[in-house]
């Protein structure tokens, strides 16, 4: 019995020996990696930047560490997606938007009044559709990774209420820099101007445009609240982050440190989705505390908006590709049913 119980003993002191053989084993290499975005470090990005960086720490043992850059302090997202592309930089989070520039079908999670929920937004991301959508990326220099939450838009402006679109005539509006924004709000009667998001409270401040449109938490993280009297409901809008790395730098990585860095940007995606939702009904309380004047567009309105602006969806239906668009909408509505 005892040379049994030995035996035993022995045999699972030596599978225990080579699971933490191989683990050490495991092809990693201390590494410093740079992770810029665009928001401050107290914003929905910066938590789950910090938590990206946390989580690849641990499960490397240490090897993999992460600086984190906010305040687009290593540059706009056109920037950073450029210094990617280039091998000087390893990550970032930004837009998809600017993206749209590289690949032309990120374009559609700009056409206007897409999805009516967070969770229909997430299947199509998580789903067929998103996930191509990021292995077209690597063609043009970059690897995509994960989808964050960037979340519903809504409108800001220094000059008065919104409550129909003729209220948006002669408002000049900081867009995101991509045609499809500005064709939306120039048909909504708005002076659309595209700006790096970088220079926009600069340029609110100092009335060189009247008014943005951004999701909640970003319109209270960057206190927009302190130069924007005004905010409107409208949920235009639905836009993701996505987290990217450089795939000149990528390339170089082992199987192991590409495995790692996959399962830290899954845990960062789940963390920063539950963040941001959380984060948007604490972000109202701020901004009605601060004094900002908020109304919501009513159905009917928004009706009269999406009938008004169809042309230009239209227009880049055909732009993006019908197959695409219809396939969009084939999977919004599986979510939604």
């Amino acid at each position: 019995m005892i040379t049994r119980f030995k035996t035993r003993t022995l045999a699972l002191a030596a599978t225990l020996c080579c699971t933490v053989a191989a683990a050490s084993a495991a092809d990693v290499k201390p590494r410093l990696i740079r992770f810029g975005y665009g928001l401050n470090e107290d914003s929905v990005q910066g938590r789950a930047a910090r938590h990206l960086a946390q989580e690849l720490q641990k499960i490397s043992d240490g090897k993999l560490k992460m600086k984190t850059f906010g305040s687009a302090s290593l540059g706009s997202d056109e920037q950073m997606q450029g210094a990617l592309v280039g091998g000087v930089q390893e990550m970032m989070v930004g837009s998809t938007a600017p993206l749209a520039g590289m690949v032309k079908e990120f374009g559609m999670f700009d056409l206007p009044f897409l999805f009516n929920s967070e969770k229909e937004a997430d299947a199509v991301l998580d789903g067929p559709l998103g996930q191509d959508l990021l292995k077209k990326l690597e063609a043009k220099g970059l690897v995509g990774l994960v989808y964050w939450e960037n979340g519903f838009r809504n409108l800001t402006n220094s000059k008065r209420p919104i409550v129909r679109a003729e209220d948006l005539q002669g408002i000049k509006l900081r867009v995101m820099q991509n045609q499809i924004a500005l064709g939306v709000f120039n048909a909504l009667g708005a002076n659309a101007v595209p700006m790096p998001f970088s220079e926009l409270f600069t340029a609110l401040e100092t009335r060189t445009v009247d008014g943005q449109e951004n999701p909640i938490t970003t319109i209270q993280s960057s206190k927009f609240y302190e130069v924007q009297p005004y905010l409107t409901i409208t949920r235009h809008v639905y836009t993701p982050w996505v987290v990217l790395a450089s795939k000149k730098w990528w390339d170089g990585l082992s199987a192991d440190e590409q495995r790692l860095i996959r399962q830290a940007a899954a845990s960062s995606r789940d963390f920063e989705r539950k963040d941001s939702r959380a984060d948007s009904q604490k972000a109202m309380g701020i901004l009605e505390s601060a004094g900002m004047k908020i109304n919501t567009v009513s159905e009917q309105e928004v009706a009269r908006m999406r009938q008004t602006v169809q042309p230009v969806v239209d227009k880049y239906t055909q732009e993006l590709g019908p197959e695409l668009i219809k396939q969009l909408n084939d999977e919004i509505g599986k979510a939604r049913n």
